[in-house]
């Protein structure tokens, strides 16, 4: 982004704006082409179709290159990073998203130092010629994370992301440190198959105290509703309310796959530890463990497009990681 001199609002930078701040982008020891999305987008309006054509793009040019940087605003960071990291099976090169807190151009801004470092880590390899890290992340300010893990969690600081429950796999210094043991180890030999259909049938219920049936009755009631993501209390908890559960029942009887996500930033999902979530087991909601809400919404949103007639494979493909976007206990 930079700042319109007019309004004083951002707007998305072209490619020869960008150029011009950050002339060492041609200046080193990388050969670095830029292809720019028109209309350029701001991230709040991203869209499936975007995710669709991010993925489309990295297929289309993936024996030209080493490696993929996607410049990609904060706010929507983690869901399309997420998104791609299932649309790109099979992956055995690096798609590093970026992005800044503040715009290029500003004096203090971080846009040019989390790009360099974000190029860097595309095009590295180990002793054998391999790609460092051959999967899905997000670079920001001196931390490398599995997309998948991640979460924007500050508005303010330049530490916009965090990977809450699985270590960064990379952490820049004066040298970059790279945690080999935690990065995914690819099948070299299995080609890249994209996926770019996504079922948008999907909601998001979030909990909170004194919540009322007529609000949950309107979600899980929604016309075409295939998929929920219930973000529970601590450990997957959920109030005991029998309308609660006869609702949540009703409509997993129908055929809806509800997956119960904890609200809180770290830890898992345990249905079998308090009584008040084995109300929600036998109402048929599954575990979604520690994944993150970007990450499973849209896995959910993949899954039922690739599987629309196969309801008992995706709720398997829900509570087993695919792109090393849960752990489970």
């Amino acid at each position: 982004m930079v700042r319109n001199n007019t309004s004083g609002a951002l707007r998305p930078a072209d490619v020869e704006t960008f150029k011009a701040f950050v002339p060492e982008l041609f200046a080193g020891s990388v050969d670095v082409d830029m292809l720019p999305f028109t209309p350029l987008i701001d991230s709040s309006d991203i869209s499936p179709e975007n995710w669709a054509k991010m993925a489309n793009t990295v297929a289309e040019n993936y024996n030209k290159y080493d490696g993929f940087v996607v410049l990609h605003g904060t706010d929507t960071m983690s869901y399309s990073a997420s998104a791609l990291s299932f649309m790109l099976e099979h992956l055995s090169k690096p798609v590093v998203f970026t992005g800044s807190q503040l715009p290029v151009g500003v004096l203090r801004s971080d846009a040019k130092e989390n790009l360099l470092t974000a190029i860097e880590i595309a095009a590295a390899t180990d002793a054998s010629g391999r790609p460092m890290v051959p999967e899905v992340t997000i670079f920001f300010e001196d931390s490398l994370f599995r997309a998948n893990r991640t979460t924007k969690k500050n508005a303010e600081h330049f530490e916009a992301f965090d990977s809450y429950n699985y270590p960064s796999l990379a952490k820049a210094g004066v040298h970059i440190q790279y945690r080999q043991q935690l990065i995914q180890t690819p099948h070299e030999m299995t080609p890249l198959f994209v996926h770019t259909q996504t079922c948008t049938d999907v909601a998001i219920l979030k909990l909170f105290p004194g919540i009322n049936e007529s609000v949950v009755r309107a979600v899980l009631g929604t016309s075409g509703l295939r998929g929920v993501v219930l973000e529970t209390y601590g450990a997957g908890n959920a109030p005991s309310a029998r309308w609660l559960y006869e609702a949540l029942r009703e409509a997993t009887e129908r055929g809806v796959i509800i997956v119960n996500k904890t609200q809180c930033n770290m830890g898992s999902v345990d249905m079998g530890q308090y009584e008040v979530a084995r109300n929600l087991l036998k109402a048929g909601v599954i575990s979604g463990y520690d994944i993150t809400t970007e990450a499973l919404l849209t896995k959910m949103m993949i899954l039922f497009a690739q599987f629309p007639n196969d309801p008992d494979r995706v709720r398997h493909l829900l509570t087993r990681p695919i792109a090393g976007e849960m752990t489970i206990s």
